[in-house]
C-alpha cells in the first residue's frame, strides 16, 4: 500500500518481502504469525522522534524502511551520534530487554516505517520463541561490537581528519573490492557528521573542502564521489 512520504507499507510481517534478509524478522512461520498480532505499522516524516534518551521503555520499533539516527547528549546540549540505523533493526531493544529507560534518542532522517510491539508484548513474545530470543541476543551482540568500534574510532583517531577518512570508508565499505570511483549517499548533514566523529560542524565543512581540493573526493548533491581511497587509507597509516 502506498502511504503518505512516498513509502511502500509492509502491512503485516507475514507479507514482507525482506523477511529473509533481515535478522529478526526471518523466523519460523508460527513465530512471525503471532509477531504480525502483536505489531503495530506506522509511518513516521523525516524529523520524528521514536523515543528520547532517559524515557521509560515503553517497547521496541521494528524498522522496515528508512533510516534512524541513535544519539546521546551531555548535560550542555552536546550530541553524539552513535549510529545510524537501516531497515531490520529493533530499535530500542536494550532498554525493553532490561526495563532501564531508553539509553539513546532515536530521531527519524528519512521518511520511515517503523512498527511498533509494547514492552509486555515483546517480552512475553520472547518467552513463548527461543528463536526471537537467540535473534534478539545475536542483535544485542552486534550492537555492542558496533559501540565498541565506535568509541575505538573516535578514542583512538589522531585527529579529525582520520575520524572523517575512517567514517567515509566505513560508508562506502560495501564496495570493497570495486575498481575505479566508489559513490556512495551521504544523508547527513556536515553538522550530524561532526556528531558522527566528534567534531565541530566548521571542522567537518573544512575538512570536507580540503579533501576536494586534494582530489581525494568530489561532492555532487547528497552523493560522494570517492576519487582516490588509497589517499583516504593513508589518513589513517593503512
Amino acid at each position: 500500500m502506498r502511504a503518505p512520504y512516498g513509502l511502500e507499507i509492509i502491512e503485516s510481517c507475514m507479507s514482507c518481502p525482506h523477511r529473509e534478509d533481515r535478522l529478526f524478522c526471518n523466523l519460523p512461520a508460527p513465530a512471525v504469525e503471532q509477531l504480525a498480532t502483536i505489531t503495530s505499522a506506522a509511518v513516521y516524516p523525516k524529523g520524528a522522534t521514536l523515543f528520547v534518551e532517559g524515557q521509560s521503555p515503553r517497547g521496541v520499533f521494528i524498522l522496515c524502511s528508512g533510516k534512524v539516527k541513535l544519539s546521546t547528549s551531555s548535560a550542555d546540549g552536546r550530541s553524539l551520534i552513535l549510529r545510524i540505523s537501516e531497515p531490520g533493526e529493533v530499535l530500542g531493544l536494550p532498554a525493553t530487554v532490561t526495563g532501564k529507560p531508553y539509553e539513546l534518542t532515536a530521531d527519524v532522517i528519512q521518511p520511515t516505517q517503523a512498527n511498533f510491539i509494547s514492552r509486555e508484548d515483546f517480552l512475553l513474545f520472547l518467552r513463548e520463541h527461543g528463536e526471537a530470543a537467540l535473534r534478539v541476543a545475536q542483535q544485542l551482540g552486534e550492537t555492542y561490537h558496533s559501540a565498541i568500534m565506535e568509541m575505538r574510532n573516535i578514542g583512538l583517531s589522531h585527529s579529525a581528519g582520520e575520524k572523517l577518512a575512517r567514517f567515509l570508508l566505513d560508508l562506502s565499505a560495501d564496495q570493497d573490492g570495486k575498481k575505479g570511483d566508489v559513490r556512495v549517499t551521504l544523508t547527513l548533514t556536515h553538522e550530524e557528521v561532526a556528531q558522527m566523529i566528534g567534531a565541530s560542524r566548521e571542522t567537518v565543512t573544512r575538512l570536507f573542502s580540503d579533501f576536494k581540493k586534494r582530489q581525494l573526493l568530489e561532492v555532487k548533491g547528497s552523493t560522494v564521489i570517492i576519487k582516490n581511497k588509497a589517499g583516504l587509507e593513508n589518513l589513517l597509516g593503512v
